[in-house]
């Protein structure tokens, strides 16, 4: 059974041997790696997302451990509102690193999920996918979401753009979205080695539109970063990377060491019925 609907007529996709086909007989091959490529015809062929190695630069760092009490925090968030049968939907997965740490922790616990995960970037998904964690993997943007309405049971949003009304679209009745955003202090240390007037992280107001705001759980800690291939590493992961003149990028290159600031909220929603 899959979730997956297609983007080209609405309708849902079966599996069928190495393909996802609906019922009009649009037909969308699966990549060696596993992953399904579901972004629109006219967009397919067009660069999306977050190159190879940038997204090199991530899963080393991911996995080196330096968010871990972040992971660990979603896998336990997520754990609260997931039951046998949760459609769990990831939307903006990146390489797979929540994503196959939440499937995990349900698999440990012996608690059946059906988890998806999508990104714009095809990279993204095919190393996500390579990971062989038992997670559907889809090439698609969170701004159409390739996913039946009122669907999901819980949805994970980790630094992703977001698109409210389509996350309410695809979650059911009372569904939970979990989301992690990057709290004023994140980075504070780093930005203060590079930038002459560097400004904390903005923070908006929880309230969002079709959601009922139910929690926000604050996780700090100091980062030891030891070397400086791991500082690029996580400077490659932020929103700086692309706004970063000769200078700092300097300075940054030369930066031996740092300790840092991981400074993130992590905040919990219920949809809420329609008027």
């Amino acid at each position: 059974m899959s979730m997956f609907i297609c983007p080209v007529c609405g309708e849902k996709l079966e599996i069928s041997g190495k393909s996802y086909i609906c019922t009009k007989r649009h037909t969308f091959d699966m990549a060696k790696s596993g992953y399904v490529n579901l972004l629109p015809t006219n967009n397919s062929g067009s660069v999306h997302g977050d190159n190879k190695l940038m997204l090199r630069a991530r899963r080393e760092f991911l996995e080196k451990g330096y968010y871990k009490p972040l992971c660990d925090a979603v896998c336990s968030s997520v754990a609260k509102y997931c039951h046998n049968g949760s459609i769990i939907l990831d939307a903006g997965c990146g390489e797979g690193y929540y994503t196959t740490a939440v499937k995990a922790i349900s698999d440990q616990s012996e608690i059946a999920v059906d988890m998806y995960g999508i990104d714009i970037s095809k990279d993204a998904v095919d190393m996500a996918a390579k990971r062989k964690s038992g997670v559907n993997f889809a090439a698609a943007s969170v701004f159409h979401i390739p996913v039946m309405t009122e669907s999901c049971d819980i949805l994970l949003t980790m630094f992703a753009p977001y698109c409210g009304e389509e996350y309410c679209r695809v979650l059911k009745k009372d569904g939970i979205m979990i989301m992690a955003i990057p709290s004023e202090n994140h980075l504070w240390e780093l930005k203060s080695k590079i930038y002459d007037t560097p400004y904390k992280n903005e923070v908006k107001n929880y309230q969002l539109e079709g959601f009922e705001f139910m929690d926000s759980e604050k996780i700090r800690y100091t980062m030891e970063i030891p070397e400086n291939s791991d500082i690029l590493s996580l400077f490659s992961m932020t929103p700086y990377y692309y706004k970063t003149g000769k200078i700092e990028q300097q300075r940054l290159n030369e930066l031996k060491s740092l300790v840092t600031q991981a400074d993130f909220e992590l905040l919990t929603y219920k949809k809420t019925a329609k008027d």
